[in-house]
């Protein structure tokens, strides 16, 4: 089973977590949630709190074959300034495992680490700028090589299930995604 580790920071964006979170237990990945706060409790940017499955301090990542970035502000800035998270990130790219960042967290943690130089990528409208060594896709969701973008909450559910079908595969991302009706929103 494929081991996906989801970065909590207060602030994060509500259904940029959560979607993916959801998306894929249904498709049978081994998800963990972490606080990288001094509590298991975080707060969302709208008041949601979550506790999440372990405390930062209480993983060891090398096992990931994602590790997730949610977006939100100002999770995404308190994301990038914990040392942990970004030397975690940098050891996963760097190991040639897969690396996720939705809506800010490309722009506020990605870019900055050196991680989307030279690669495609997409972002929160607003927050392009900072991928000025990246080409801006503007699209929901991009892939280059192991690292996916997201745009924002919009693109969560589709951002989950690209995901999904990379980790497990196309088949049972849309069989998740048709349970979960996305497929017929789409029509």
């Amino acid at each position: 089973m494929k081991k996906v580790y989801v970065f909590l920071a207060d602030g994060f964006e509500d259904v940029e977590a959560l979607i993916p979170v959801d998306v894929w237990r249904r498709g049978g990945l081994d998800v963990t949630t972490v606080s990288i706060s001094d509590f298991p409790l975080v707060q969302s940017a709208h008041g949601v709190n979550i506790e999440a499955d372990i405390m930062f301090e209480q993983g060891d990542f090398s096992d990931a074959d994602l590790i997730f970035l949610p977006g939100g502000m100002p999770g995404a800035s308190n994301l990038f300034e914990h040392k942990g998270v970004c030397k975690a990130v940098v050891d996963q790219y760097m190991a040639g495992k897969k690396v996720a960042a939705i809506c800010a967290s490309p722009a506020v943690v990605l870019a900055p680490l050196g991680i989307l130089e030279g690669k495609k990528a997409t972002c929160y409208p607003g927050f392009e700028q900072a991928l000025e060594d990246a080409k801006y896709t503007g699209d929901l969701f991009t892939v280059d090589g192991n690292v996916t973008t997201g745009e924002g909450p919009a693109a969560a559910f589709p951002f989950a299930y690209e995901l999904l079908a990379q980790l497990v595969n196309k088949q049972t991302a849309d069989q998740i995604a048709e349970g979960m009706r996305f497929k017929h929103l789409m029509q």
